[in-house]
């Protein structure tokens, strides 16, 4: 940094030529910083560029997954009432599930 510029002033006291030396470094930091910044924000723009294609494709790709399953699982509800209705006793209620269902709970810690 160039800090000839300070001593061709004249100042009144040594705090102000501390206090402008200070304000010269703060502002060279901040100027670094902004330039770092505007660096990684080149890069960032670039780097999303390359997979924006890939984003729109996934989202797309996702979205029609879920209409799948949402349609999936109505023809499922729709088949099991069908069957409800007809066979009252196809499926088994809430205490009966318990009986028969002897796998462990992997969410609980052992």
């Amino acid at each position: 940094m160039d800090f000839s510029c300070l001593w061709s002033f004249k100042f009144g006291s040594s705090t102000e030529i501390i206090f402008l030396f200070v304000l010269n470094c703060r502002l060279g930091r901040l100027q670094d910083s902004n330039a770092v910044m505007s660096h990684f924000n080149e890069y960032s723009e670039n780097c999303f560029a390359e997979v924006a294609g890939d984003f729109s494709r996934n989202t797309r790709l996702l979205k029609s997954m879920t209409l799948d399953l949402d349609y999936i699982f109505q023809k499922l509800r729709s088949m099991k009432a069908k069957i409800l209705a007809t066979y009252p006793d196809a499926f088994p209620d809430e205490s009966t599930i318990e009986a028969l269902d002897r796998r462990p709970d992997l969410e609980m810690p052992q």
